[in-house]
């Protein structure tokens, strides 16, 4: 068995692909565990799809890709902050509309560059995680430690503001500067994952190790820490598969991780559907009797 695992780890590119495994599975659930109980799995999307033309347009003047991306994510943010307060628009409608448009841009633009270069950029899409670069590497570990050093000085005041926005701003804190923080902490986390699982599989990584650890864990700093060995075990595993199986790394990865948190779910000890069955019952009890009462009436 050992050996199976080592055996991959001849190559330079496992050897890449495992240091990217481990920053994005550790990044990934740092910062979602914030859009995790902030309810905002949507905005995760929303940035992770607006970044695609930024990448493209980046790959076409042959400019650094994660800048293109970066910049992109944050022009999304600031539209979406536009609509919603310049307009009777709510949040959720200005994310659909920012992130399809910017979405749509994006597969435009790499369907173009596709035609003239002959070129595959799918990777951008679902990602590739065996195909990256030392310089990807390198990028993504400068990327991951800006990140988190960020949320270790704020981490009492995200925490604050995370919990109760409104007691954050009537103590006199920067609320909207947070706000504004924290989602270019997403940016950058979304830009750093784009290698390993691509802009469409991103929001799971973001969200479901997050989601996982909330199950078995109450308080935030162990959702995050928990959340984070699940994401780079998630990713690890997938890795491995993708690599044994010939399977697309993104997907592998995103499977991995989905398995984790159905495994939970089932059998968490204060949430599990099979360990908790008083609240089971409770839930589907009226489903069961509006269903009857239904069938009567018809």
């Amino acid at each position: 068995m050992l050996e199976v695992l080592i055996e991959p780890l001849q190559y330079g590119f496992m050897q890449r692909s495992l240091v990217i495994a481990i920053l994005v599975g550790l990044l990934c659930a740092v910062v979602g565990s914030y859009l995790m109980v902030q309810r905002l799995a949507l905005l995760g999307d929303a940035i992770s799809h607006s970044v695609l033309p930024g990448l493209a347009i980046a790959f076409m003047v042959g400019a650094n890709i994660f800048v293109g991306a970066f910049i992109a994510g944050v022009l999304s943010t600031m539209a979406i902050a536009w609509i919603r307060t310049r307009s009777p628009i709510k949040e959720d409608a200005a994310m659909g509309i920012v992130f399809s448009a910017f979405f749509a841009l994006g597969i435009t633009l790499i369907t173009l560059i596709q035609k003239d270069n002959k070129i595959d950029l799918n990777h951008f899409l679902f990602g590739n995680i065996l195909g990256v670069t030392i310089q990807e590497v390198r990028d993504t570990a400068i990327i991951a430690a800006i990140v988190l050093i960020i949320v270790v000085l704020l981490y009492k005041e995200l925490l604050f503001y995370t919990f109760d926005p409104l007691g954050a701003q009537a103590v006199g804190l920067p609320t909207n500067l947070l706000n504004f923080g924290l989602m270019l902490l997403i940016a950058l986390t979304i830009v750093a994952s784009m290698k390993a699982v691509g802009v469409i599989l991103v929001l799971s990584l973001l969200i479901t190790p997050g989601a996982t650890a909330y199950l078995l864990v109450k308080r935030l700093h162990n959702v995050m820490i928990l959340g984070a060995v699940i994401g780079i075990i998630s990713s690890i595993s997938g890795m491995y598969l993708s690599y044994f199986f010939n399977l697309p790394s993104g997907p592998a990865i995103v499977l991995v991780v989905s398995g984790l948190f159905v495994i939970a779910l089932l059998f968490s000890p204060s949430y599990g559907i099979f360990t908790n069955k008083k609240s089971d019952s409770g839930q589907l009890l009226p489903v069961l009797q509006e269903l009857k009462q239904l069938m009567r009436s018809r």
